[in-house]
């Protein structure tokens, strides 16, 4: 049984979409912050960090478990958006082909 054009058509499409929406996806950046913005850092949807930011009150050297804890927690608060903007991308590709995704 083979494929017939309009489902190989179909799946091309599908295949170029999802490309797109992945390097639109590298494209957005989002924040996370930590200690009322005390750090700050930036990344992007393909999970690349751009920037970090740390405010030079919080750097304690007597108290550098604080500044890990700030770090990890920016760190985790941008990630949670990246997985957001992910989970956006995707209902958006399953709803232009018609596939509900389980909510």
């Amino acid at each position: 049984m083979g494929m017939n054009r309009d489902m190989m058509a179909r799946l091309q499409q599908m295949q170029a979409r999802a490309l797109k929406a992945q390097q639109d996806l590298a494209e957005q950046a989002v924040e996370g912050t930590a200690g009322g913005g005390a750090v700050n850092i930036t990344v992007t949807g393909g999970l690349q960090v751009q920037s970090l930011k740390i405010a030079p009150e919080v750097v304690d050297p007597d108290d550098i478990e604080m500044l890990e804890d700030l770090v990890t927690a920016a760190v985790n608060e941008a990630l949670q958006k990246v997985q957001a903007l992910q989970m956006q991308q995707i209902s958006g590709l399953a709803g232009q082909f018609g596939l509900g995704l389980p909510q």
